[in-house]
C-alpha cells in the first residue's frame, strides 16, 4: 500500500498551467550584446525511468543519436531522489523562489511505479512547502500504462497528467507504435491510448487532464489530426516540430514549407471551431507579437528556466539538444557533484538571447518573435549553432499567417 497526502482536489489546467504570459519571467542576466543567460531554474524534468515501453520512430532518445540512457539505471534510485529532494530545495531557497514546477517524465515515467511516483512526489512537496515555496507536479506519458488505479494515486499526489496523441488512428499508429520484433513492426498503440484518454476524461479524473502533446507530420490530415485532438476536450494541447538539424535535415520540403503549411491549416481550424482548447504555440506567437512572453522553447528569446534530471543523478540541459550528438545536453554534472547554481555558472552553459543568434537572425525583422527557434534546429553545416533554425522558413511563414489573424 503507497502512503500518500490526504487527498484534495486536484487543478484544472487553466490554473496550474497559465497563459503564456502569466508565468514571471525566468530570473536572467543580459549582457550588452544581447546574451541572455539564466539565474535560476524553475522548472525541473525529472526522468523517473530511463525506458519506454513504446519504439516511436521520431524518437529523439531512442531513435536518434543519443544512446546515452542505456547506461542508465531503468528506474531512478532512492539515494538519487534524495538527493534531488535536497537540490531543488537548496535552489529555491538561495533564490527565494515563490513557486516551482516540476514533470515527471522518462522514457515513460509509469514504468518507475506507484511507489517511485508516490515517494518523490510526497518528499519534494514537503520539503519545498518547508521552504516557503509551491510546487506543481505534472506528469507526460504515452498513456498505454494509464488505469483507474494510477489516477487515483495521481488524483490524490495532485499531479497533472498530459498524454501524447498524433490525431486520428491512422495518424498516430504510423509512428507511435509498440516493440518491433524481428519479423515485423510493433502494434499501433492508438486503440489504448484512447481508452486511457477516455478514463482521464471521466469524473473524478478530468481535473487531471493537462492536454495532449502531438507531433507534427505533414503527411497526415492537419484538420482531422486537430478534431480527432479536440474531441478527447483537452483543455490545452501542443503541436511539435519534430527534431532535426541541418546535419539531419526534416523531410525534403523542395524549398516549400509543409510545416507551416500544417500548421497554418490546424490554426485556422481552431480560430473557427472557437478555439475550444489552448494551443500553447499559437498562443505564444500571439502574445511574443504584443511585446509578452512565451511558454514555448521553440519560440522567443528568453530561455525556458528548465533542467533536467536523469535516472543516475547526471544533471541536463534542454533535452532536445540530445537530437544533435550523444552527450550534446550534458552538463558533466550531477545532483551529488553541483547544485544547481554551480552548472548555471559552467562555461558549458547555453547562451540564449539575440546575442547568441548568427547575424542572419539578428538581422530579421521576426527574430522578437522567433528567437531563432529551438537551439538544437540551428546546428550543424560546420558552423555549431550559428545558423537560422533548420525549420527556418516554417516558423516564418507561421508567424506571418498568425499575425495579421491576431485583432480579427
Amino acid at each position: 500500500m503507497v502512503a500518500v497526502p490526504n487527498r484534495r482536489e486536484g487543478p484544472t489546467w487553466d490554473d496550474s498551467t497559465p497563459p503564456a504570459n502569466h508565468w514571471p519571467e525566468p530570473r536572467i542576466s543580459v549582457t550588452e550584446d544581447g546574451r541572455t543567460t539564466l539565474r535560476a531554474f524553475d522548472q525541473f524534468i525529472v526522468k523517473l525511468s530511463s525506458r519506454c515501453n513504446l519504439s516511436c520512430d521520431y524518437c529523439y532518445v531512442y531513435e536518434l543519436r543519443d544512446s546515452g540512457w542505456r547506461h542508465r539505471p531503468r528506474i531512478m534510485p532512492a539515494p538519487v531522489r534524495e538527493r534531488l529532494v535536497s537540490r531543488i530545495t537548496e535552489h529555491v531557497r538561495r533564490h527565494r523562489l515563490d513557486r516551482v514546477r516540476v514533470l515527471l517524465h522518462g522514457g515513460e515515467p509509469l514504468l518507475a511505479g506507484a511507489r517511485v511516483i508516490a515517494d518523490l512526489t510526497t518528499a519534494l512537496r514537503r520539503a519545498v512547502l518547508a521552504a516557503g515555496a509551491g510546487v506543481d507536479f505534472a506528469l507526460q506519458t504515452n498513456g498505454v500504462l494509464l488505469t483507474e488505479a494510477l489516477l487515483d494515486l495521481l488524483l490524490d499526489l495532485d499531479v497533472q497528467v498530459g498524454v501524447s496523441l498524433d490525431g486520428y488512428a491512422e495518424a498516430h499508429d504510423r509512428h507511435r507504435r509498440g516493440p518491433a520484433s524481428r519479423s515485423r513492426p510493433g502494434p499501433g498503440t492508438y486503440a489504448r491510448v484512447t481508452a486511457a484518454l477516455r478514463l482521464l476524461g471521466t469524473a473524478p479524473y478530468r481535473p487531471l487532464f493537462g492536454g495532449l502533446l502531438c507531433t507534427i507530420d505533414p503527411a497526415s490530415d492537419p484538420v482531422r489530426v486537430f478534431d480527432a485532438l479536440a474531441a478527447h476536450r483537452p483543455p490545452a494541447a501542443d503541436f511539435l516540430l519534430p527534431h532535426a538539424t541541418w546535419d539531419h535535415p526534416p523531410i525534403s520540403t523542395d524549398g516549400g514549407t509543409p510545416y507551416a503549411a500544417w500548421l497554418c491549416a490546424v490554426h485556422d481550424r481552431w480560430r473557427e471551431s472557437g478555439r475550444p482548447m489552448r494551443i500553447r504555440l499559437f498562443e505564444s506567437v500571439d502574445s511574443l507579437s504584443r511585446h509578452g512572453g512565451s511558454s514555448s522553447e521553440v519560440l522567443g528569446t528568453v530561455p525556458a528556466a528548465a533542467v533536467a534530471i536523469e535516472t543516475d543523478g547526471a544533471v541536463a540541459w534542454t533535452e532536445s539538444l540530445n537530437a544533435v550528438a550523444e552527450g550534446a545536453a550534458g552538463t558533466g554534472g550531477s545532483v551529488f557533484s553541483h547544485s544547481f547554481d554551480a552548472l548555471l555558472g559552467l562555461a558549458c552553459a547555453p547562451q540564449y538571447g539575440t546575442g547568441s543568434l548568427c547575424r542572419t537572425c539578428q538581422e530579421c525583422p521576426l527574430v522578437r518573435v522567433c528567437g531563432g527557434g529551438l537551439r538544437a534546429h540551428r546546428f550543424g553545416r560546420g558552423r555549431g549553432f550559428a545558423n537560422p533554425s533548420v525549420y527556418c522558413k516554417d516558423i516564418s511563414a507561421l508567424i506571418r499567417h498568425i499575425g495579421p489573424r491576431l485583432d480579427r
